[in-house]
């Protein structure tokens, strides 16, 4: 799988400090596999992905489906919550929508054309 790559490594911080809401570079770090809330965000994820991303998301979520079912402290708490919301149906299974029609100008009555102001003939 060329396009998923280990690019970070995550360590555990001493203290129990929230993420840098300012630093645009810190990775964010889901569990998939522990928590089923990370795994909806995969998939969606992977609808919205470019190709070759979105196939090896694919067989990533797929072995997550046919492995064992673990779940982490968070994993657990989401569990019930993950299951109560319905499932969005995939990108390809949604209706296409319909292209917007241009409306046609409507055409206004060409205006008459004003005489022209000139000296009358006597």
């Amino acid at each position: 799988m060329p396009e998923l790559t280990r690019r970070y490594i995550v360590m555990t911080m001493a203290t129990e400090a929230p993420f840098d809401l300012q630093d645009p570079e810190a990775p964010f770090v889901l569990k998939p596999w522990k928590d089923p809330a990370a795994l909806r965000a995969l998939e969606v994820y992977r609808e919205h992905a470019y190709p070759e991303l979105a196939s090896e998301l694919a067989t990533w979520i797929e072995a997550i489906g046919r492995g064992p079912r673990i779940r982490g402290g968070v994993g657990a708490r989401n569990e019930a919550h993950v299951d109560a919301r319905p499932r969005p149906r995939p990108a390809a299974a949604r209706p296409k929508a319909k292209p917007k029609t241009v409306k046609a100008a409507r055409k206004r009555p060409a205006k008459k054309a004003a005489k022209a102001k000139g000296k009358r003939r006597s």
